[in-house]
């Protein structure tokens, strides 16, 4: 165990640091803090230091809104966990044969300890009675706002949360969370310790330059091909409104020999694996993808977001750009302007977050100001 702490504080920046003692108890908790301060890295750790494995028992529940989320927080799990053999984690998503998941969880010696995943897999296995809850001591909520603000997937968890025991520890998470969805979430506590590590209005990123670009619509492909040619960067996300123009946008660019991928969710699930593996592994440093990408991914490698279609609302906007400059470090984002309701975007974000985006400069930017040295 001593091996994971070790590993995780050389990455943590203090402020996550001050709620893990309430983690460590089994103390309820809504915590709220801007990507890249290590969030998922608390109930990772809190959740292996309390786990006592028993074959066949589940004794922790994950669940987030993604796919690709469930599959990076498995991957945590497992690095933090490299040191802890009988501990095993398992990762449930639709897409997938349900007959597979419900033979791993049949086996005693294959049922995992801690089981991460999406909401309506996991009803669907609870529904069945392939997987059994009543074991279980801890149940977590990544991205919580994203599934407890529609009704469908708040319905899912609720069911899921049902199966469980009464009396156990119920952490939630997130990098924004509206008055509204705090209630929601105090509904499955008991006195939880609230956390919000930026209060909204401070939900900026540090070490991140962020810049606008106003165009019409059909400059677009023209501006993106003259930003990938002459800005320096690791690996860029470029973000788009729909799976349409995400297919659209990578076949242009493979076709001016930027050979990108696209992620998104009209692509098969294990192909979008596959996809995110790839880029993940920096096999790939160009991605074009939709806002399924747009949360709690954690490439340590990309320094550049684009805004290719401006998000819809300001919080959206929040998630997308954090994908760059992760844990403080430097990075760039570059929102393209195009229509009048981006416009609206853009002052909803500058009024939210109290700053003022400037334009991008003609003479672009110094790479030393965005690139890690």
């Amino acid at each position: 165990m001593e091996n994971a702490r070790i590993q995780w504080l050389s990455c943590d920046d203090g402020r996550t640091l001050e709620i893990t003692p309430v983690a460590l108890l089994g103390g309820d908790i809504i915590c709220q803090a801007k990507s890249g301060l290590g969030k998922t890295a608390v109930f990772v750790l809190a959740t292996l230091q309390q786990v006592e494995p028993v074959n066949g028992e589940v004794s922790v529940v994950v669940m987030c809104h993604t796919r690709e989320l469930a599959y990076q927080i498995r991957d945590e799990y497992n690095r933090f966990s490299k040191y802890m053999p009988d501990i095993k984690t398992g990762v449930f998503y639709g897409g997938t044969p349900i007959k597979t998941d419900m033979e791993t969880l049949k086996n005693k010696d294959t049922c995992p300890h801690i089981i991460v995943g999406t909401p309506g897999r996991l009803k669907a296995l609870v529904r069945d009675k392939a997987l059994r809850l009543g074991s279980v001591r801890i149940f977590v909520l990544d991205e919580c706002d994203k599934m407890l603000d529609q009704p469908d997937m708040r319905t899912d968890v609720q069911d899921v949360f049902r199966a469980t025991p009464p009396q156990k520890q119920v952490m939630m998470f997130s990098a924004t969370l509206s008055e509204e969805v705090k209630p929601i979430c105090r509904k499955f506590m008991q006195n939880p310790t609230e956390h919000y590590v930026d209060e909204d209005t401070k939900l900026t990123l540090h070490g991140l330059q962020q810049f606008y670009i106003k165009l019409e619509e059909k400059e677009k492909n023209r501006k993106l091909n003259e930003l990938l040619d002459e800005l320096q960067f690791n690996q860029v996300i470029i973000f788009v409104r729909s799976t349409v123009r995400a297919t659209e946008l990578d076949k242009l660019l493979r076709e001016c020999n930027f050979p990108s991928i696209a992620v998104h969710s009209g692509v098969s699930q294990e192909e979008r694996i596959r996809r995110y593996k790839e880029f993940k592994e920096f096999k790939k440093r160009i991605c074009v993808a939709t806002d399924v990408f747009g949360r709690g991914i954690d490439i340590e490698r990309i320094n550049l977001a684009i805004n290719y279609d401006l998000s819809n609302d300001a919080s959206s906007y929040l998630h997308r750009v954090g994908r760059a400059g992760r844990f403080g470090t430097k990075g760039l984002a570059i929102s393209f302007v195009s229509t009048d309701q981006d416009q609206e975007v853009l002052k909803e974000i500058e009024k939210r977050f109290e700053v003022a985006l400037p334009e991008f400069p003609k003479e672009g930017v110094d790479a030393s100001t965005y690139m890690a040295s």
